[in-house]
């Protein structure tokens, strides 16, 4: 789920806030003065940050124990329990922002479905999650591998076939009252005779047989007037048939249904399930669902139904702007449902109001299918999660009693983070007191986390707020609104290289789009559009349909404005501008120059390539897999095009398929980009040692084509790190200088490990430093240089990492161990859960796991073990320290 959900304070306060021709005029050299000693009060409301949102997700206060608990239960519950225990762990996952653990777990989902139904949801939700990646579907079917893993499932298939026995016995053609019976009867239907086997009819079903062979009057009749029972001649006809053969055979859809509904009247159930059956397949597009799924829930026809439902999420989220299906699943009674969807109502309505959350937090939809969770809930974890995102919905409406009702019973169940509802609400409401008081009692009654002291800062005095938030930080670094806050508080005192420095604190390790809208509005107050427009161009790289200003302004318009203000820059300009910013290791600065650069006439295959590869560095995969995309739309020749192919594939796990194109790019034309990726993809797919020497020739034969600086220079870093691994140190040193040679920044760690291995660790750690004063984004040069320095110079790089990018795991590894080292036990395991508090780590988890195993607290290393398994359930040490620590569990 991406939706956003805002603060009411904030949308109150904004109205008039900002819009941009207040600011920018077209017309060059006319723009507003923005300076702080002129226009504070613009200033002023330029810079406000709205509250940080209720997230409508399951956030647990101790996620760890949650995940450890799912991992129990997946090891001993029934195997129709598993899809919902992995559905909870998704939401769990969702709650930290995990985005690849979350669809792993709806793909376990998926794969543990016990029923049809749960089949369907689950893979039509990963469907739903893999949006625009379609064509990697095509791709791989070009390298002849089917890729349909959530293609249509044959419903039929899923359901047992009826092997019932006929209700009477064929050759049972015993007397009534003495009367020897008919081989025959003959149906009369209008005007119309069909003439049938008595006892083929009889066996149809057990009234059937009752009425032909037992004491009702039928029974000793020839001819039965069946005129009264909607059933056409032609449609009899198709039943003696079926009676005859157990068949239906080419009938019409109309005739079929015509056919169900008197089996289903007359209770013959081989005949209705054949009519299910037959039905099923016809039930392929949304208008023909919507058609058949009223006969289906109307006659009981759970094979139909399960098609039509399987018509509907398959075209997900188009068909909730169809007023009749979403009637279909609002209006179904517990009957209804049943038929629809068996046992997984909850799956259900959870994945519909997530898709419909994305496309109105606010509709009436929305809201309802949010009550159907509520309603369909079938546990404590399942009840609050839903009455907490119904919550926010609520909220959302401005329907703040019901917002409260809600908040309020997921909070009683045990949801903490919904005390977050109920203190904007009492806020609303005017009672700032109650909400900062309550916010108190949650922190002093269980451990505090860091979007605890977040809230309490919104119903603090000044000097209180700046207080919590900082322990906001120290507990969470990866919450956007204390650095927002902050920032924008020293900008209003005029302290813009704070206020520039707080703001890119953050944006050194988390590109958050608010982030970078707020340090754009810096800019812009201090007039220095050149970097504004730095910030805008990145913004809409990440997201090009971005409206900032709580949707008031479009940030392309806003940049149309700006650039009006800045000098235009030629090709060449471009180019150097690249060079200039990739040397540096500037990712952000990089990016806008090429969308710069996509205006102009240059080959945009080749740009949209090298954005790609920024934004993987920057970790955005989906906007690097939307710019590969746009790279293989734009590639000005065949060969061109097969390398971006292949990057896509590779990029997703496709290895040797990558592989492949890359061939086929290479018999067209031998190419610098082509020959990279074979050496890449080969080096990554070869488990053979010996393909290092392939590896190198490929990277020769790339650096003999024609290609710019940029890539040579990563070519040359690459073939350097292949040298090392052969141990050829004079030949791995050549590349590494070379590529300094040519600019190429990170060629500075390759060298600083040649120098290490030959016994030199001075050198080593200086090379390190010279990356570290060129580099604008260096954390992972700290890193890198901690491991050449002494004890004393490794912690302080350290810290200086955490300080940089609290995300990398190792410095918290490396000073717990230190610790543990010190049998500092208690202070080692403070580090780790430090960091694990807002990040779920497998080392991290692993380490604590193995401490804990250490000082005997069998429980809590079990407990670790279980939520690392969560996160990577085939990690082998995982696995074998969890074997270890359940055998000592008392």
């Amino acid at each position: 789920m991406r939706t956003f959900f805002p603060s009411e304070s904030y949308k109150e306060t904004q109205l008039n806030a900002f819009y941009p021709q207040a600011w920018l005029q077209v017309e060059r050299g006319k723009l507003s003065k923005l300076s702080l000693q002129s226009s504070s009060s613009s200033i002023e409301s330029l810079i406000k940050v709205p509250d940080p949102p209720i997230l409508p997700y399951f956030k647990p206060v101790d996620y760890v124990e949650v995940l450890a608990q799912i991992h129990e239960e997946l090891e001993s519950c029934p195997a129709h329990e598993r899809s919902n225990l992995y559905l909870l762990q998704f939401q769990v996952f969702r709650g930290l922002g995990e985005v690849k653990l979350m669809r792993r777990s709806l793909r376990s989902a998926w794969q543990k479905a016990s029923i049809v139904h749960e089949k369907l949801i689950f893979g039509a939700w990963l469907k739903y999650e893999k949006r625009g990646e379609e064509i990697i579907t095509d791709l791989l079917a070009t390298c002849e591998k089917c890729a349909q893993e959530f293609g249509p499932v044959d419903i039929a298939a899923q359901f047992p076939v009826d092997t019932g026995v006929d209700a009477g016995n064929p050759n049972d053609t015993h007397a009534v009252d003495g009367n020897p019976m008919s081989r025959h009867v003959t149906f009369k239907i209008n005007d119309e005779d069909i003439v049938c086997d008595r006892q083929k009819i009889s066996g149809l079903s057990a009234p059937f047989h009752a009425m032909l062979n037992g004491c009702f009057t039928e029974s000793n009749r020839e001819v039965i007037d069946l005129s009264e029972n909607n059933l056409s001649p032609s449609g009899m006809r198709v039943i003696r048939e079926f009676s005859n053969t157990g068949n239906l055979d080419e009938v019409s859809p109309d005739l079929l249904l015509e056919i169900l509904t008197f089996a289903n009247k007359f209770c013959c159930e081989k005949l209705k399930n054949a009519c299910d059956r037959r039905l099923a397949p016809l039930a392929s597009t949304r208008e023909d669902a919507v058609d058949l799924m009223d006969y289906a829930l109307e006659e009981n026809c759970h094979i139909l139904a399960a098609s039509c439902l399987q018509t509907f999420l398959n075209d997900l989220p188009d068909c909730l702007s169809d007023h009749r299906v979403v009637d279909i699943f609002m209006n179904a009674n517990r009957q209804q449902r049943s038929i629809m969807v068996g046992h997984a109502s909850f799956s259900l309505y959870c994945l519909l109001s997530e898709v419909s959350i994305n496309l109105d937090p606010r509709s009436e939809n929305t809201s309802c299918f949010l009550e159907r969770l509520v309603e369909f809930s079938e546990t404590d974890r399942q009840r609050l999660f839903a009455c907490h995102q119904l919550g926010c919905v609520r909220y959302l409406r401005k329907e703040y009693n019901e917002a409260k009702r809600q908040f309020e019973a997921a909070f009683s169940a045990g949801h903490i983070y919904s005390v977050v509802g109920l203190a904007r609400l009492s806020h609303i409401n005017g009672n700032k007191q109650w909400s900062y008081d309550k916010l108190t009692s949650v922190i002093s009654t269980g451990v505090p986390l860091g979007w605890m002291y977040q809230e309490r800062s919104l119903y603090s005095d000044a000097n209180k707020k700046l207080t919590d938030l900082e322990k906001a930080t120290g507990l969470d670094p990866t919450l956007t609104y204390p650095y927002m806050y902050r920032a924008a508080s020293l900008m209003r005192k005029q302290d813009v290289h704070a206020a520039l420095a707080e703001i890119n604190r953050i944006l050194g390790f988390k590109l958050a789009l608010e982030c970078l809208e707020l340090r754009f509005c810096f800019y812009l107050a201090l007039e220095d559009y050149q970097a504004a427009i730095c910030d805008i161009q990145a913004i809409l790289t990440l997201s090009p349909d971005y409206r900032m200003f709580e949707g008031k302004a479009a940030a392309l318009q806003l940049r149309t404005l700006v650039r009006e203000h800045v000098n235009n820059w030629t090709t060449a300009d471009c180019w150097i501008q690249l060079y200039d910013r990739w040397s540096s290791v500037d990712d952000i600065g990089s990016l806008s120059v090429i969308y710069q650069m996509l205006e102009s006439d240059a080959a945009k295959g080749v740009l949209y390539f090298r954005q790609s590869l920024l934004l993987l560095r920057l970790n955005c995969p989906e906007a690097a897999m939307r710019s590969l995309q746009l790279a293989r739309q734009h590639a000005s020749s065949e060969h061109e095009r097969l390398v971006y192919e292949g990057w896509i594939l590779y990029d997703t796990g496709h290895c040797e398929e990558g592989l492949q194109k890359a061939e086929e790019s290479i018999k067209i034309k031998r190419s610098f980009e082509a020959f990279f990726l074979k050496a890449y993809a080969l080096a990554d797919s070869s488990q053979d040692p010996s393909c290092s020497s392939t590896v190198i020739s490929l990277l020769e034969d790339a650096l003999k084509c024609p290609s710019d600086r940029l890539r040579k220079g990563q070519a040359l870093n690459n073939l350097g790190s292949v040298y090392v691994d052969c141990e050829k140190l004079d030949l791995a040193a050549d590349c590494y200088i070379n590529a300094l040679k040519i600019r190429h920044t990170r060629a500075h760690q390759g060298l600083a490990r040649v120098h290490y291995l030959r016994n030199d660790k001075a050198a080593a750690f200086e090379e390190m430093t010279k990356l570290i004063e060129k580099a604008r984004n260096n954390a992972s040069a700290y890193e890198k240089r901690s491991e050449y320095g002494d004890r004393d110079s490794t912690k302080a790089d350290l810290d200086m990492v955490t300080q940089l990018d609290p995300l990398r795991v190792y410095p918290y590894r490396y000073r717990a161990a230190v610790l543990m080292d010190s049998h500092k036990v208690d202070e080692a395991i403070a580090e780790l859960s430090r960091a694990i508090a807002f990040k779920a780590d497998l080392h991290l988890l692993h380490l604590r796991a193995a401490f804990r195993e250490h000082t005997k607290d069998v429980l809590g290393a079990l407990r670790d073990c279980r939520a690392a398994l969560s996160v990577d359930p085939n990690h082998q040490e995982m696995l074998e320290l969890h074997s270890r620590v359940n055998s000592h569990e008392p």
